[in-house]
C-alpha cells in the first residue's frame, strides 16, 4: 500500500498499541483531538460494524479537512440508529433525505458551497448497500458521470438490515436472508446475481475508488484521507458486518472482517481513473469455511448435510478474486 505499514509487535496479534507509536504514525482514533463525529448515545446493536465504519471514516475525513465537512446520509440503519427523533449522535452538519438520493443531495450541497465560494468545505454522502447498490444506484451513477466533488462511502453489510434482513444486490451467494430462505436444492441467495459496485465505480473512470474493512484501521483512515485530498467524484466501499443479520457473535465483527479479506472474498485495493494502483496483500491465506462457519446465515452449508459443492463454488469465487487482484504476497 502507499502508506507506511505498522509493525504488529504485540502479543503475536494484529493489534497496535497506538500510543506507543510516534504521533505521526498513530491512527486518528488514537488522537485525543479526534472529533467523535458519530458520538456516544446512538442505538446501534452491540458489535455493529457499520457504527465502527462510520465513526472511523468520518473522524478521518474531519481530520483531513480541518473539520470543514458536511454529510448527506441515506435512509438505513446508520440513519435510524444515530438520529431517533428528536435526538442525534452526529457532531457535524448532517442531513438525511430519502433512501435513494443521498448522492443527489450531496451533489446539491457541493454545488451550493461552490456558488458561495466555500471551496474549503467538503462533502460526503454515505449509505448502506441497499441505498447504494439498489435504490440509490441511478443517483450515484449520475454523480460519478458528472464527476461531482463528493466522496461517497458505502457501508456494506450485504442486506437490508434495518427493515428485516432482506436480500440486496450486495448479498453474497448462498446467504440466508428473510427473502432468500435456506430451502431447496440451492438454499440461500442465488449464484450469479447482484453487482460489485467498486468495479462499476471504476468503470466510470472517476478519480478515486477504494475498498476497506473495519479490521484495518490505518488502511481505512489512509484511504479516506487520500480521497479527501482529491477533487471530483470519489467512492470508498467499506466491509462492515451485522451481528444480528449475519448471526455471528457481537465480539466477532473485527475477526469476520479480517477473514473476509484473508479468504479473498473481499479484495482490498485502491484504483485511480479506472485502474487498480495498489492492493492490500493477504497475510495468511484462509479457506472460506473459516469465514462462513461463524455466521448463522451460512449454517445450512454445514448442517444437517455438508454442502461441499456450494462451499466449493464460494471458494472458487475467492480464488478468482485472489488471481484477479494479485492478493497473495508472491504476486508482488
Amino acid at each position: 500500500m502507499a502508506f507506511q505499514p505498522i509493525n504488529f509487535y504485540q502479543t503475536g496479534t494484529f493489534t497496535v498499541g497506538n500510543r506507543l507509536l510516534p504521533p505521526e504514525t498513530r491512527s486518528v482514533q488514537a488522537n485525543m483531538r479526534r472529533t467523535n463525529s458519530l458520538n456516544s448515545g446512538h442505538r446501534a446493536c452491540q458489535g455493529c460494524g457499520e457504527a465502527l465504519g462510520a465513526r472511523y471514516a468520518i473522524d478521518a475525513a474531519m481530520n483531513a479537512t480541518d473539520n470543514q465537512l458536511v454529510a448527506a446520509n441515506a435512509t438505513g440503519c446508520l440513519e435510524v440508529f444515530s438520529t431517533p427523533y428528536p435526538e442525534t449522535s452526529w457532531q457535524i452538519p448532517w442531513i438525511h433525505s430519502l433512501f435513494g438520493n443521498a448522492a443527489a443531495v450531496a451533489t446539491g450541497i457541493a454545488a451550493a458551497l461552490k456558488a458561495k465560494n466555500k471551496t474549503n468545505v467538503r462533502v460526503i454522502a454515505q449509505g448502506g448497500d441497499g441505498a447504494t447498490t439498489d435504490i440509490g444506484f441511478g443517483c450515484l451513477s449520475g454523480m460519478f458521470e458528472r464527476n461531482d466533488d463528493v466522496l461517497y462511502i458505502c457501508y456494506d453489510n450485504e442486506a437490508y438490515m434495518n427493515t428485516g434482513v432482506q436480500r440486496s444486490s450486495a448479498t453474497p451467494p448462498a446467504a440466508r436472508t428473510a427473502t432468500t430462505m435456506a430451502v431447496g436444492e440451492q438454499p440461500g441467495n442465488s449464484f450469479g446475481q447482484g453487482k460489485y459496485l467498486p468495479a462499476i465505480a471504476m468503470a466510470h473512470g472517476i478519480p478515486y475508488v477504494a475498498t476497506a474493512t473495519v479490521a484495518e484501521l490505518h488502511d481505512l483512515e489512509y484511504k479516506v484521507q487520500r480521497a479527501m485530498a482529491l477533487r471530483g467524484a470519489r467512492y470508498i466501499h467499506i466491509f462492515v458486518s451485522c451481528p444480528l443479520g449475519w448471526g455471528h457473535a457481537s465480539n466477532d465483527s473485527i475477526r469476520i472482517a479480517r477473514l473476509a479479506k484473508e479468504t479473498g472474498l473481499f479484495p482490498v485495493f485502491e484504483a485511480e481513473h479506472g485502474e487498480v494502483v495498489s492492493v492490500s496483500r493477504i497475510r495468511r491465506r484462509t479457506p472460506v469455511e473459516e469465514y462462513l462457519k461463524p455466521q448463522r446465515r451460512f449454517a445450512h452449508l454445514f448442517s444437517p448435510v455438508l454442502k461441499t459443492d456450494l462451499i466449493a463454488r464460494i471458494q472458487a469465487a475467492a480464488d478468482r478474486n485472489i488471481r484477479k487482484f494479485g492478493l497473495l504476497a508472491e504476486a508482488a
